[in-house]
């Protein structure tokens, strides 16, 4: 039995952000807590988005965000939410802002330890509604303001999800020109985790045809079409921006039918809070590993997916992955990243326990774990 779901609405275009006093009335926020990062504080960017809002909905801002939210940055944001008598929350910045702000929105609203309410102990049922919540993202990758998900790295060490349909923001504001001039690199990284979230939902065996619509649709626009490779040529190309801004959006609306193997070994790398890894990058390096590895398990999607790419029916998309890596300047394997052959063991044993795992094409044990990170290192 198929069960589909999307939950909220998005405003989307250029300048869409200019809406965002409106939107905060419509669902009765009078004083939000802004969770976001210091680098967009440096920027101007948070005070012309607090400009806006006037004085009757100045936000307090939150810019401890680390580059991989902790639990320990969750709850000093959340003392900060009580002490300054908050009443909804906004996120603006890449995922890893949003995916914090979710999680302030789940613990200023339930009692005991964040750990309790990770989907791998059975959380997700443990969720009931909390705190209004409006995502903006700076970033064209994580889709983080559509999905019901947030990855956090818990007080254990371990990087964890939280997932639910009240994670949802009750408004999504995408507007593409936030992200532009962003550095090539980082255009790079993030619109290979839209990708990513885009192939790994269409190879999800769960059943989902909408989805995997919205996902071949994703990918035609960051590859087929070139629009990921335009946008990091030319940062300032509107109309790339806009087509990755959807994209990423869209990988999200379709990962509602799962993930895989590649995001449970991204989970475990980026858990090493010493590398300070970026999520997207650490996708698009272990997505060709993922697809050698399901090859056999997927029936006629690669045909699919090479339909989407723009390429021949019988070329072989993990090689495809690599290629575009190189041309949009990523690194070739984890080695390159910082991440040790000695730390393969215990990568293993965390994306064995993700919860992506699960819905990966091609069953995977700690063992064939452990073999593919050697692969992603070499």
């Amino acid at each position: 039995m198929a069960t589909l779901t999307y939950l909220t609405q998005t405003i989307f275009d250029h300048g869409a952000s200019q809406n965002l006093g409106r939107v905060l009335e419509l669902h009765g926020i009078k004083r939000p807590l802004l969770c976001t990062d210091r680098g967009l504080v440096e920027l101007g960017m948070v005070t012309e988005l607090a400009g806006t809002l006037g004085n009757e909905r100045a936000p307090v801002i939150f810019d401890g965000t680390p580059e991989n939210p902790t639990q320990a940055a969750v709850e000093q944001a959340a003392a900060v939410y009580r002490e300054e008598g908050c009443d909804g929350v906004v996120a603006f910045g890449g995922g890893s802002s949003m995916d914090l702000a979710k999680a302030v929105a789940l613990a200023v609203t339930h009692e005991g330890d964040l750990l309790e309410y990770t989907a791998g102990l059975g959380g997700t049922a443990k969720i009931g509604p909390v705190a209004p919540l409006v995502a903006i993202p700076t970033t064209a990758g994580t889709g983080s303001e559509v999905s019901s998900g947030a990855v956090i790295i818990m007080a254990n060490g371990e990087k964890l999800i939280l997932a639910s349909r009240h994670l949802v923001p009750r408004t999504a504001v995408c507007d593409p020109s936030l992200t532009l001039g962003l550095p090539p690199r980082l255009t790079a990284a993030t619109g290979m985790d839209a990708m990513t979230h885009c192939i790994e939902a269409l190879l999800s065996p769960q059943v989902n045809p909408p989805a995997e619509a919205v996902a071949c649709d994703g990918i035609e626009r960051g590859i087929r079409e070139g629009h990921l490779l335009r946008a990091v040529q030319d940062g300032s190309d509107k109309d790339a921006r806009w087509h990755m801004m959807m994209a990423a959006t869209e990988g999200a609306m379709a990962f509602s039918k799962g993930l895989g193997a590649v995001h449970s070994m991204s989970h475990a790398c980026g858990a090493d809070q010493t590398l300070r890894l970026h999520h997207g990058t650490l996708n698009a390096v272990l997505l060709p590993t993922i697809l050698d590895f399901n090859r056999d398990h997927v029936g006629d999607k690669y045909a699919r997916l090479n339909a989407a790419m723009g390429c021949d029916a019988a070329a072989d998309p993990a090689e495809v992955i690599r290629e575009f890596n190189a041309a949009i300047g990523l690194p070739g394997g984890l080695g390159e990243m910082g991440v040790q052959p000695e730390a393969a063991p215990g990568l293993a044993e965390h994306a064995a326990k993700d919860v992506c795992t699960f819905t990966n094409p091609r069953p995977c044990s700690e063992g064939d774990f452990q073999r593919l990170f050697e692969i992603a290192l070499s």
